[in-house]
C-alpha cells in the first residue's frame, strides 16, 4: 500500500522538473515548470477560484450539518430523524458526474427546472431567463451549492455519531440552570464536537482543492476560466495541452498545499487543546 502511494508522488515529482508530452522522453528542465507556474495567469486565476470555493463549501459543510445533528439526536421523533438522515445520504451515494449533468440541466437558462419554476409561480416574466452559470460569480456560487449539497449528508452522519456520544446528563444539566436549547448547543455541543469539528474541516479542505468531477460536469470550467480549478488546470495542462511536466508541477503544488493544510490544522488543534 505504501509504494501504491509513494511510487506515483515520486514519479510526479520527478516529471515536474522535466519537458514531457507523453509522445517522447522526459527531458529535464531544472525548475522552470515552476518559475513558469509563479507567472501563469491562468493558474493564478485556478488558485483563486479553488480558494473562493473551500472558503464557500466548508463552513456550510460544517455547520449546518452540526446543527441537524444535535437536532436530531435529541428530537423525540426518531424515525422521522432517520428518514431524515437517509434522504440526506442519498445524494452521497450518486455520482459526482451524474450529480453535475443533473444540476446543470436543472439551472440551464433554457428549459431548466428553476427557470421554468419561476415562470410557473410568475416570479420571473415568461420571456426573461436567469442564466444561474452564465457568469463567473453565479456559476461558481452555484457548484459550491451544489457541492454543499452533495456532502452534507455524509459529514451529518460523522457530527451524528459525535453527538449520541456526549453525555446526556450534561443537558439536563443545563436544562435544569435555565439555558435554552440555543446555549446548550453552544456550551456543549460544538466543545463536544470539537474533535470532529477538526476532521470534517480537514476533509472538506482536501476535497474542496481536489474539486473536479462536480466542476467538470457542471461549468467546463467556464465560463471564462471563473469555475476553473488547480485540479480542472492539471486536467488541460495534461490531457488538452500535452504538457505533462508543468501539469506534473501543478500536482505538486497542489500536494504541497494540502499536506501543508492539514498539518497546519493538526497543529492549530492540538495548541487549543492545550
Amino acid at each position: 500500500m505504501c509504494l501504491i502511494a509513494v511510487v506515483p508522488i515520486i514519479y510526479t515529482a520527478y516529471l515536474s522538473f522535466t519537458t514531457y508530452d507523453v509522445f517522447s522522453a522526459p527531458v529535464p528542465n531544472g525548475v522552470e515548470n515552476y518559475r513558469q507556474l509563479l507567472h501563469d495567469e491562468n493558474f493564478r486565476l485556478a488558485l483563486l477560484n479553488t480558494v473562493i470555493f473551500t472558503a464557500l463549501t466548508v463552513p456550510f459543510q460544517t455547520i449546518i450539518p452540526m446543527i441537524l445533528a444535535d437536532q436530531l439526536v435529541r428530537s423525540d421523533h426518531p424515525k422521522l430523524s432517520g428518514f431524515v438522515r437517509s434522504t440526506l445520504f442519498i445524494p452521497v451515494v450518486a455520482s459526482l458526474i451524474l450529480v453535475g449533468m443533473v444540476w446543470q440541466y436543472m439551472l440551464a437558462a433554457n428549459g431548466g427546472t428553476f427557470n421554468e419554476m419561476l415562470h410557473f409561480f410568475h416570479l420571473i416574466s415568461d420571456d426573461y431567463n436567469i442564466n444561474f452559470l452564465g457568469t463567473r460569480t453565479g456559476a461558481l456560487f452555484a457548484v459550491a451549492f451544489v457541492s454543499i449539497w452533495k456532502h452534507i449528508g455524509y459529514f451529518l452522519v460523522i457530527f451524528y455519531a459525535g453527538v449520541q456520544d456526549i453525555p446526556r446528563e450534561r443537558y439536563e444539566a443545563a436544562r435544569v440552570d435555565g439555558a435554552n436549547r440555543v446555549q446548550q448547543f453552544i456550551h456543549i455541543t460544538m466543545p463536544g464536537l470539537r474533535p470532529i469539528t477538526f476532521l470534517v474541516v480537514i476533509l472538506g479542505t482536501i476535497w474542496s482543492f481536489q474539486v473536479f468531477d462536480l466542476v467538470y460536469s457542471m461549468t467546463g470550467g467556464g465560463p471564462a476560466g471563473g469555475t476553473t480549478t488547480i485540479v480542472i488546470s492539471i486536467f488541460e495542462e495534461g490531457f488538452k495541452n500535452m504538457q505533462m511536466g508543468y501539469a506534473s508541477a501543478i500536482s505538486m503544488f497542489l500536494f504541497v498545499c494540502v499536506v501543508g493544510i492539514s498539518v497546519a490544522q493538526q497543529l492549530i488543534y492540538k495548541r487549543i487543546e492545550k
